[in-house]
C-alpha cells in the first residue's frame, strides 16, 4: 500500500524517511532503528558496522572518477524527541508515527515528527541506495541518542573513521551553513520531601497550550515554560504541592505540565494567572485547567517546590556582543518528576564560553542547595570552534551560490551539534552543517518543508559531486579562533519572587 508521502519527490528520500517514521526510535529506544540501518547495509552488501551505543557506520565507495578523492563522512543521529499533545494517545514506546501532509510540509499527528533529524537518516540512506549519483569514498554515520546529551556521539570510536570532512545534516534552515556552535551539559537537581497528611480539598492543574520548542534555536525568543509558570501560580496562590510532572527532553521548552496540589482557591487563582500570561505571552494559548479530584485530603510535600522554581535562573543569561541577536549562555528547565521522595528537575544549560556555562551550572547547585537540594552535572559536550581556514566551508558557500544565484549565510549557533565531538575525536577535521527547513522542532507542531527537503537533497548531491579534488585539510598553523568575540556573563537570570 502506497505511503502517504508516496508521490513527492525526491521519491528515495521520502520513501525512506516514511520508513523510518514507522519505527519508535524516541531517545533510549534506538535499537529497532539501529536494526533496520545494518539489515538495509546487509541486503545491499555495503560495508557496515555497529557499535554498543547502537551507533552504525556504514561505508560506500567511490564513484568511477572520484577515487583519490577524500573520504567524507555524512552525519546524522537516529532519535528523536518525543512529545505529544495533551489529547494524544500515542505511545512512543510501540507505535510508529502517524504522518500528516498539508499545504507542502509534513507533520505527525498530535506528536512530533522527527525531522529532527530523521532526514537526515533519510538522506544517507538514499545515497547509500543509489546507483547514479557521483560521490567520493562515503562514510555514513548514524549516531544515537543525541537528544539526551549527545551519548552516541560520545561513545563512537572516532578512530573507525578515515574521513577527515564532515557533512553534519542536522540543521534547520535552508541556505544557512553552519560551522560553529555552543557547548553544554545536562543539570539534574534533586529537591528531596517528606509527606504528610493534612485534610483539604484536592485539585489537578493542567497548565497547557504554550508553543514550547527547542531550546537551543528558540530560547531568546521569549517563550513560556510550564515549569516556571507553574512556580509563579504556586507563589500567588499558595497552596501546597502534591506532585508535579511536565516536560519530556531536557532541551525542550516545557510546553504543559500537571499539579496535584491541595487547597482553596484553586479556581480563582488559576483563573487570574492565566489571564495574566495570556496577556504576558499573546503569541501562546495558555490554558489554565482545574480538576477537582475529591475533598478528602492528601499526602503535601515539605520542599518548596513554587519557591525554588522562583528562584532558579532560566532562559537567556548572556549574549554575543559581535554577532546581534546570537545567545551566548542560557539554560532551559525541560523535565519535571515527581519521585517517591524527591522531585528531580533536569536542565539543558549551554554555551560557548566555558567558564560561563560552569559558573551558570554552580549557580543552579546554590540555589538546590538553598531548598535543601542538591545538583549534578553530566553529559557534557565540548563547544565546536570555528576553523579559520576550511576548504569545505569555502566549497559548499560556491557550490549553494553557484546552484541557486543566492548568497549563502555563514554562522554561528547557540544550539549544541555533534561536530564538536567529531572535531575533537578526529584531529584536523573540516566540518560543516546544514539542513532543510524545519518549524517548531521539539514540539508536536513540528513540520518539514517538502520543497525544502528537495532542494537540500539537490544541493547535497551537487556538493558530493563538486568533491572530485578535495584532498585531505592541512593542519592549521594557529589554534582555531572562536567565530564571535564574546562579553562576559552577564548573570541575568530571572530570579523571580
Amino acid at each position: 500500500m502506497p505511503g502517504i508521502l508516496a508521490d513527492l519527490n525526491p521519491e528515495k528520500v521520502f520513501y525512506y524517511f516514511e520508513q523510518i517514521s514507522a519505527i519508535p526510535r524516541g531517545s533510549g529506544n534506538v535499537k529497532k532503528i539501529a536494526d533496520y540501518l545494518c539489515f538495509f547495509a546487509k541486503v545491499r552488501q555495503l560495508e557496515w558496522e555497529r557499535d554498543h551505543a547502537n551507533n552504525v557506520i556504514i561505508r560506500k565507495p567511490a564513484t568511477p572518477g572520484y577515487e583519490d578523492a577524500a573520504t567524507v563522512i555524512l552525519q546524522g543521529h537516529t532519535d528523536m524527541v518525543c512529545a505529544k499533545t495533551a489529547e494524544s494517545t500515542h505511545d512512543f514506546e510501540k507505535d510508529g508515527l502517524d504522518l500528516r501532509l498539508e499545504e507542502g510540509w509534513i507533520s505527525a499527528n498530535g506528536t512530533t515528527l522527527g525531522g529532527d533529524n530523521g532526514i537526515a537518516v533519510a538522506y544517507g540512506l538514499a545515497i547509500l541506495a543509489s546507483d547514479d549519483l557521483d560521490h567520493p569514498p562515503l562514510e555514513v554515520v548514524f549516531t544515537s541518542d543525541e537528544e539526551i546529551g549527545l551519548l552516541g556521539a560520545k561513545a563512537l570510536d572516532m578512530s573507525r573513521l578515515k574521513g577527515k570532512f564532515l557533512l553534519n545534516l542536522d540543521s534547520e534552515s535552508e541556505g544557512i551553513l553552519t560551522v560553529s556552535c555552543a557547548g553544554g551539559s545536562m543539570t539534574t537537581v534533586t529537591l528531596p520531601f517528606t509527606r504528610s497528611f493534612e485534610q483539604g480539598k484536592v485539585s489537578r492543574i493542567t497548565f497547557s497550550g504554550l508553543l514550547g520548542g527547542h531550546s537551543g534555536a528558540e530560547i531568546h525568543k521569549g517563550r513560556a515554560n510550564a515549569a516556571v509558570l507553574a512556580g509563579e501560580f504556586l507563589g500567588k496562590w499558595g497552596g501546597k504541592v502534591i506532585s508535579a510532572v511536565g516536560g519530556s527532553a531536557d532541551n525542550a521548552i516545557m510546553s504543559s505540565l500537571t499539579l496535584e496540589v491541595l487547597g482553596e482557591g484553586a479556581e480563582e487563582a488559576a483563573k487570574a494567572c492565566e489571564g495574566e500570561f495570556r496577556a504576558r505571552y499573546p503569541e501562546e494559548k495558555i490554558t489554565l485547567t482545574v480538576e477537582t479530584l475529591h475533598e478528602n485530603g492528601g499526602e503535601v510535600v515539605s520542599a518548596d517546590l513554587g519557591g525554588y522554581l522562583r528562584k532558579a535562573p532560566y532562559g537567556v543569561q548572556a549574549e554575543s556582543c559581535e554577532i546581534e541577536g546570537l545567545v551566548q549562555t542560557s539554560l532551559n528547565i525541560g523535565i519535571l518528576e515527581t519521585k517517591e521522595s524527591a522531585f528531580i528537575a533536569t536542565y539543558s544549560v549551554r554555551s560557548s564560553v566555558e567558564a560561563e556555562k560552569t559558573a551558570l551550572n554552580a549557580l543552579v547547585a546554590e540555589i538546590a542547595t538553598a531548598f535543601g537540594g542538591s545538583a549534578v552535572t553530566e553529559g557534557e559536550y565540548p563547544a565546536w570552534e570555528y576553523r579559520k581556514k576550511s576548504p569545505l566551508r569555502d566549497l559548499m558557500v560556491k557550490v549553494y551560490e553557484d546552484s541557486f544565484g543566492k548568497e549563502m549565510k555563514v554562522e554561528a549557533i547557540h544550539a549544541g551539534l555533534e561536530c564538536g565531538l567529531f572535531a575533537g575525536g578526529i584531529p584536523g577535521l573540516d566540518a560543516v552543517s546544514f539542513g532543510p527547513d524545519m518549524a517548531d522542532i521539539h514540539t508536536p507542531a513540528e513540520r518539514l518543508s517538502v520543497e525544502s527537503v528537495a532542494s537540500t537533497w539537490r544541493y547535497l548531491l551537487s556538493a558530493l559531486a563538486a568533491m572530485q579534488d578535495l584532498r585531505e585539510p592541512e593542519e592549521e598553523e594557529e589554534a582555531a579562533e572562536e567565530a564571535p568575540k564574546k562579553k562576559g556573563f552577564l548573570g541575568l537570570w530571572n530570579r523571580r519572587k
